[in-house]
């Protein structure tokens, strides 16, 4: 049973998907912070609107989160470099494929098929 779980679980389908849910996850929460955190405080402040013009840049960085967008991206390549070292490790713990025995080649192929036709 624990051969048949391992053999399930170490199916190069199974690990890239897992892979790719994963890195999915983790740059969408990139995406996510920076709409949330750098673009919506810059066009949607609600004080911008009353303010006069040489008060909106001022008062358009104060609504940025700037420092949730970069815990973000330093999440991204904290979970993208672990993955790559997980599958790293998943690799070498995967059977190896058996690869086929190399045929005989095209021209091979031919001069047999041309001895054949002359008997």
């Amino acid at each position: 049973m624990l051969k048949e779980l391992k053999a399930f679980l170490f199916r190069g389908n199974i690990v890239e998907l897992a892979v790719a849910v994963i890195i999915g996850a983790a740059f969408g929460a990139i995406v996510t912070s920076f709409v949330g955190d750098i673009i919506t405080p810059l066009i949607l402040n609600p004080a911008l609107k009353a303010a006069n013009v040489e008060n909106i840049a001022q008062l358009a960085w104060n609504g940025v989160k700037y420092g949730s967008f970069l815990s973000a991206v330093i999440n991204f390549l904290i979970i993208g470099t672990s993955l790559f070292f997980v599958v790293k490790a998943a690799e070498k713990a995967m059977p190896k494929k058996e690869e086929a025995p190399a045929g005989p080649t095209q021209e091979e192929l031919l001069a047999e098929i041309r001895d054949l036709l002359k008997k």
